[in-house]
């Protein structure tokens, strides 16, 4: 069994290969869990001893099938928990996520299991983020930030690609959540950022940081 360390290693090397893909380096592992690179050094070699990671001196790690099974298998739980505080406990989208964070570690697979049949096997979590099955396939669907958009396209929210507190107050600030409906309706060359209108009525200036974290399903 792996200590909640361990997996958290696992979903960071995780998460980082599938934004950067490839090898991940000691360096970007350090600076995502916040420790030392010595503590690093020291966790990759546990971890590759029990065969959840594959390391080479000069080129970095990269997870095994078994060390992607684990951090799916923790993505999974991750998410599952997120939606069921949403759903069922009426928790908000900026809330969740330290929590879930503790709750990911529960090791009943019964209990994961009970958890998504309750939920109704749902495929996204509150922030859009696919929700891996239970033989670790994930949910693939078109979207497009909405930096990316054109003025006059039409979408509404579909995600973020950010699930940090102060982003998503902000969001709920200017009344962007899921399912929002979002009007591209100006763009300015100078500074990139971009006028809307949200849920056909409310005109909001969007900066090119914010709008390139919020995901849309264009129609």
């Amino acid at each position: 069994m792996l200590s909640q360390t361990e997996e958290n290693y696992l979903k960071a090397v995780y998460k980082i290969a599938e934004s950067d893909s490839g090898s991940v380096s000691t360096n970007a592992i350090a600076k995502s869990m916040k420790t030392s690179a010595a503590s690093v050094t020291d966790m990759i070699k546990r971890l590759s001893e029990k065969n959840y990671i594959d390391y080479k001196k000069y080129y970095g790690v990269e997870l095994t099938e078994l060390g992607k099974s684990a951090a799916t298998l923790l993505i999974r739980k991750h998410r599952l928990w997120e939606t069921f505080l949403v759903n069922e406990l009426k928790f908000s989208w900026e809330e969740v996520h330290p929590i879930a964070e503790q709750l990911e570690h529960i090791q009943s697979e019964k209990l994961i299991e009970r958890l998504d049949l309750y939920l109704g096997y749902p495929k996204f979590d509150p922030h859009g983020d696919p929700i891996p099955s239970t033989d670790g396939k994930f949910t693939i669907r078109s979207q497009t930030a909405l930096s990316d958009m054109e003025v006059g396209d039409h979408g509404h929210v579909i995600g973020v690609k950010i699930h940090d507190t102060p982003f998503l107050m902000h969001l709920n600030e200017i009344g962007i959540r899921i399912n929002t409906p979002v009007e591209i309706i100006g763009k300015q060359e100078y500074d990139q950022s971009t006028t809307v209108i949200i849920d056909k009525a409310k005109q909001v200036l969007l900066s090119e940081k914010v709008a390139t974290k919020i995901l849309l399903k264009k129609i």
